[in-house]
């Protein structure tokens, strides 16, 4: 059984199990949340929300918090004398689906 979930304006597949990453969450590490934004969730019997299914959830464990690999965001023209370099590290949750509730 799998679901597509919504979290962080992205939209996610998962299954039972499963660890994921998605945008950070306000919850302490070793705490459960739980999605209740289920778009989709297939397997035996499918289910298609409009654009929610009521009643679906997915429980999920906060493993861990951190951050991303740093990107480098560079500006530049030409013959202007005008560069600026600045980087960047995305906050990250790291999540294990625990159970689809359909």
């Amino acid at each position: 059984m799998f679901a597509i979930i919504e979290t962080g304006g992205k939209q996610v597949k998962v299954e039972e199990g499963q660890s994921i990453f998605v945008e950070k969450l306000n919850v302490e590490e070793g705490a459960s949340f739980t999605f209740d934004k289920v778009l989709f969730v297939g397997g035996d019997s499918v289910k298609v929300g409009v654009p929610t299914i009521e009643g679906a959830t997915v429980e999920a464990t906060v493993e861990k918090h951190g951050r991303g690999k740093k990107i480098n965001v560079i500006k530049f023209k030409r013959r202007k004398n005008y560069s600026r370099k600045q980087g960047h590290r995305q906050p990250y949750t790291k999540l294990t689906i625990g159970k689809i509730n359909a």
